[in-house]
């Protein structure tokens, strides 16, 4: 099973967008020494998050790294030019030597769309038919295209080209069945991003996802499963919660006053840190009891732990990331050897 990370790049308010950058490229570096398997990087056109493209940062980071994949997490689809989202990933590939990823989603914050003069009433028809014409150009130099949200392309060629063929590219989802089914169909990787609830009510969604593949003649034991959950990582499970609890209050209820939510409380976050919550905060044996838990319900083959807030200093940041490589990975994977038999 592969091990990953994934950030936001959070950012305090006033905080230095410049010192967030160094940050994060030092957070990368020490992940891909590690041996980490993958880095996941979002995008968000807000002032409380310091990357609107990550394929820039991807490139800055390729160029510091030697092994570990480099991942957007998510690109917004719907709200970007395919052309320009494959130029510049196929770039990151070049300079990475083949580490580039895609993952491709409609993201939880709409502000791109106005940004970028898209229609939110267009919002699936953009992903479906962006998707469509991403997925056409790794798979050909020259382009021929026409629909009704994107002007034609006439036997364009599309370069630089990737060094992998095909460049990867991941479908992400938050729950919804329709995703899962149109990853499935086409054969894809799918990513879910588990935030609320119970990690385990995701199965289904995995079933639907493989039966799809199935259906469209692709062998299901060749998908590979993701997961994108929150947390942290300390050296107690008292200095876990103490340390993430609080900005994660915070960020929750300035989500939660935009879209309508309750306060979140202690007793809220308490519960997702509980054993099938979907928080992964604790010390590494803890995190690690969790991971294989939905190893076991989910049949994934990679795990994004997601555990950038902006508050959280960032020597504890590196710190949560050494004990996620150290620790956390090789207890998930010698259990997972022993589980099956391996």
């Amino acid at each position: 099973m592969e091990f990953g990370l994934s950030t936001f790049a959070d950012m305090n308010p006033g905080g230095d967008t410049r010192q967030c950058l160094s940050d994060l490229l030092e957070e990368i570096k020490l992940a891909d020494e590690l041996g980490l398997d993958v880095f996941g990087l979002g995008e968000h056109h807000r002032s409380d998050y310091s990357v609107s493209n990550p394929a820039t940062v991807l490139a800055a980071a390729a160029v510091l790294t030697k092994n570990i994949r480099l991942s957007s997490a998510v690109t917004v689809l719907s709200s970007d030019d395919p052309v320009r989202v494959f130029q510049q990933f196929a770039t990151v590939d070049l300079l990475s030597g083949g580490r580039a990823e895609i993952m491709a989603g409609r993201g939880s914050f709409v502000a791109s769309f106005p940004l970028f003069g898209y229609s939110l009433s267009d919002y699936d028809a953009l992903f479906e038919a962006k998707l469509a014409l991403l997925l056409n150009m790794r798979a050909t130099e020259k382009i021929t295209w026409s629909g009704k949200l994107r002007p034609a392309l006439r036997d364009m060629g599309v370069y630089p080209r990737s060094v992998q063929q095909p460049l990867p590219v991941w479908i992400a989802t938050g729950g919804s069945p329709e995703s899962a089914v149109r990853a499935g169909m086409l054969g894809l990787p799918v990513c879910f991003a588990i935030i609320g609830g119970m990690p385990e009510r995701f199965a289904p969604l995995v079933n639907l996802y493989k039966q799809a593949a199935a259906k469209a003649g692709h062998d299901p034991a060749k998908l590979q499963i993701a997961t994108h959950s929150h947390g942290f990582i300390a050296d107690t499970a008292e200095e876990a919660a103490d340390l993430f609890f609080p900005p994660t209050q915070a960020q929750m209820n300035v989500i939660g006053r935009e879209r309508g939510w309750g306060p979140y409380t202690r007793a809220t976050f308490d519960d997702a840190v509980s054993l099938r919550g979907s928080l992964y905060v604790g010390d590494p044996e803890y995190v690690a009891e969790k991971i294989v838990l939905l190893r076991k319900n989910l049949g994934l083959t990679r795990f994004f732990l997601h555990m950038d807030v902006s508050a959280i200093p960032h020597k504890q940041m590196l710190h949560a990331i050494e004990l996620l490589g150290t620790k956390v990975a090789p207890i998930v994977r010698k259990e997972i050897a022993r589980m099956e038999g391996k």
